[in-house]
């Protein structure tokens, strides 16, 4: 278990297409206190200041499991690993909790998060917790560079979700001038 502190969003470190692309991040949305939750290893998204307030935008097909716990619930979770966990992510990301009780297939456990419903992981050494401000489905007719759309083609296209950060833990290594 990490030892985690608060971080302010203006003094949070980190080193965006190094945490989506190489680390991975856990999304996970749903009810920790009536175990009613589904996570799944992302790689897209991105983190930012919008409508004044710290967010965190993150992508969901329609096809996956989480994004009937997306739509249901009010909030979510972002957390990152150390490489330790790297084959728990790639377990998480490529089985559907459609399908099985993918979480007991990993080395993960999930805790009640500090400000919102959808848990965090003992583990982690990094947790986001967001709660959702906007959403809005990508639409292929205002996608200007042609080779997006072959990400799609079974045309699902993602729905985005905007989270207004409401609180961040991480380890010192996440923290600016630590």
């Amino acid at each position: 278990m990490n030892e985690l502190i608060h971080i302010d969003p203006k003094e949070f470190l980190l080193k965006p297409h190094f945490l989506f692309d190489r680390q991975w991040l856990l999304l996970t949305a749903g009810d920790f206190a009536t175990n009613d939750f589904n996570c799944m290893t992302i790689g897209w998204g991105s983190i930012g200041i919008m409508w004044n307030k710290p967010y965190v935008a993150v992508v969901v097909r329609p096809t996956r499991y989480t994004y009937q716990f997306m739509e249901k619930y009010p909030d979510f979770t972002l957390t990152a690993f150390s490489d330790t966990f790297k084959k728990d992510l790639a377990y998480l990301g490529s089985h559907s909790g459609r399908d099985e009780d993918k979480l007991s297939k990993t080395h993960l456990t999930a805790i009640k998060a500090q400000k919102v419903s959808s848990p965090g992981f003992s583990q982690a050494e990094l947790s986001i917790e967001c709660r959702k401000i906007y959403t809005a489905d990508f639409d292929p007719s205002r996608f200007l560079d042609p080779d997006i759309k072959k990400q799609y083609p079974q045309k699902d296209y993602h729905r985005v979700y905007y989270g207004e950060i409401v609180t961040i833990l991480g380890t010192n290594n996440y923290l600016l001038d630590a």
